[in-house]
């Protein structure tokens, strides 16, 4: 088949309009394109007035061989016209046939740590191979956690520690957008792995073909449950309320020999993916208590800022706003500060969430913690959007341990949540402020939220308590943003109204951690056996990036396993 992509029409087109479209630009008659499918539908919104879908197509044409070749050639120049690419994905090893999958009788079973997107398809790849592992999640299954979380967001229920927005089944995707685009190049065959794999647990079939595919909150629950009744099926094992309270190393080779649970129990391994997530703190102290290396990493911090979905849908989408065939809108702001106390640094929006909800995401007691989520219909009243500034290593030597502790940025994370704490009241509710009041210096008061598109309704749960950010994020990140907010609303109008609403801390953007690994291996550099994976270990970046991270991490694993067992 022949792939054709960037294919424009009209918002307002028929299917007649996409045949006649592919036949124009290929100079084909209607009978030589026997049928099509969908590979890829975008929206190109630069022109607001004359905005259009694109279409990446898979073409099946009666052309044989030899005129095909003669229709490529004639395209040569046109790089909108290929070959459509192999995209199936192909498992690196399995056992063999006939075998049982158990291991030999000096081999321990592979464990995961983690039920993120990450160990989930770490977990699942394996047991596709054959080689039944071992899954255990810190907290609780996703109908249980639901309950726990949104019991403490409704202020039913205190902050479980072990079960929350960032821990238990599904990780801390669960509850967000449920994005699955990465601003990282990856395999083709690894992305539509994880999608076809996705669809296939309950997530909608859309999601093969959008630009910008998502979730939302509770498909994402259906998705995970999903998920584990195929690892079971082919043999795996999913353990909740399983934490890894230690990792046991040879004393004469590092190599990973076993892990103790918070319970006691003690489980014989070799080798273990660790998928623990960006938020596993304890898990990081544990890691550098035993020995296993660690470094700290840039991340990102700042606020949520919330303004009326309406808005932010007549700034991207003009006159078509509220069109059926484009939902609710999008944005993605970048701006590089220049001004006094921000110089150098940059603001950017960071998980947007159309039509969604702000919530709290805290993980530990007495921190606040702002994210953003919406559901897959993305028809809540409000869009929200982190605006966050990075901090490098060197903003971070003032809250470690010297200059070489790895977990400054642990500490630093948790210094400003507390501040975000204390300025909310110490109730959890999260301190906010009015975009007028913060960008002149002033603190907030409650406001009538009866004029709709003029003041935000918050959506943010357990609530807000209004006054200043300045105490809550360091001053060169409150600067940044208040520099970029001006500069945001020249391509976005209506951006800095008065009464947006920002909410504050956004400090889970990513790990403040790495955990160094062979590049070719993925085993931890100084822990044979010890696979570091996911955004947790600093090696992915949201949904989609930390289930190939998986993957890959799989792959090498079951090819060590089976290098070792040819050995034997």
């Amino acid at each position: 088949m022949l792939r054709l992509s960037e294919l424009k029409l009209p918002l307002d087109h028929s299917e007649a309009d996409l045949v006649l479209a592919v036949c124009q630009r290929l100079r084909l008659s209607p009978a030589q394109l026997k049928g099509h499918r969908l590979v890829k539908r975008s929206v190109d919104a630069r022109k607001r007035q004359a905005i259009a879908l694109v279409y990446s197509l898979d073409l099946d044409l009666t052309l044989d061989a030899k005129a095909e070749a003669k229709l490529l050639a004639r395209f040569g120049g046109d790089p909108h016209l290929k070959r459509s690419p192999d995209t199936q994905y192909r498992f690196v090893a399995a056992v063999p046939p006939g075998g049982t999958g158990q291991p030999r009788p000096t081999q321990t079973r592979p464990v995961v740590i983690g039920a993120g997107p990450c160990g989930y398809f770490a977990a699942l790849v394996l047991a596709q191979m054959g080689f039944r592992p071992l899954l255990l999640e810190r907290g609780k299954a996703v109908k249980e956690r639901s309950a726990d979380t949104f019991g403490f967001w409704k202020g039913r229920a205190p902050l479980n520690p072990e079960s929350n927005a960032q821990f238990g089944e599904g990780g801390a995707g669960t509850f967000s957008d449920g994005k699955l685009y990465s601003q990282v190049s990856e395999s083709k065959a690894y992305v539509r792995k994880v999608l076809e794999e996705l669809v296939a647990a309950g997530a909608n079939s859309d999601i093969l073909t959008l630009h910008r595919p998502h979730i939302g909150t509770f498909k994402l629950a259906t998705v995970v449950r999903g998920l584990r009744r195929r690892i079971e099926e082919l043999g795996g094992e999913v353990r909740f309320e399983a934490r890894v309270d230690r990792l046991e190393r040879c004393p004469k080779t590092n190599a990973v020999q076993g892990l103790v649970l918070a319970g006691g129990e003690r489980i014989e391994a070799e080798q273990v993916v660790l998928a623990v997530g960006h938020s596993a703190r304890d898990s990081f102290a544990m890691l550098r208590e035993v020995g296993v290396i660690l470094e700290p990493k840039a991340f990102a911090v700042g606020l949520r800022i919330e303004h009326p979905q309406p808005l932010i849908d007549r700034a991207r989408w003009g006159p078509a706003a509220g069109h059926p065939k484009l939902g609710a809108a999008e944005y993605k702001l970048v701006h590089h500060c220049s001004g006094q106390g921000a110089a150098g640094r940059s603001v950017y929006s960071f998980c947007m969430c159309p039509g969604g909800l702000v919530v709290g995401a805290t993980s530990e007691l007495g921190r606040v913690v702002t994210n953003g989520m919406s559901q897959h219909s993305r028809n809540e009243r409000n869009a929200n959007s982190g605006l966050v500034v990075t901090v490098g290593v060197a903003d971070l030597l003032p809250y470690g341990d010297g200059p070489a502790d790895p977990l400054a940025g642990v500490a630093f994370q948790r210094h400003w949540e507390q501040q975000a704490f204390d300025a909310g009241g110490g109730t959890y509710r999260a301190p906010g402020q009015w975009v007028g009041d913060f960008l002149a210096c002033r603190p907030s008061e409650s406001r009538s939220t009866g004029e709709p598109g003029l003041v935000v309704a918050p959506s943010y749960l357990p609530g807000v308590h209004y006054g200043s950010l300045e105490s809550c994020l360091p001053s060169f990140v409150i600067a940044a943003i208040r520099e970029a907010l001006p500069e945001f609303a020249k391509r976005l109008q209506g951006f800095a109204m008065d009464g947006a609403l920002l909410t504050g801390v956004e400090t889970r953007t990513s790990s403040p951690v790495r955990i160094p690994r062979d590049s070719t291996t993925l085993e931890c550099l100084n822990t044979p056996g010890l696979y570091p994976a996911g955004e947790g270990a600093g090696y992915a970046g949201g949904i989609l990036s930390a289930a190939i991270d998986g993957i890959k991490v799989a792959e090498q694993l079951a090819l060590a396993r089976l290098q070792s067992s040819i050995k034997a």
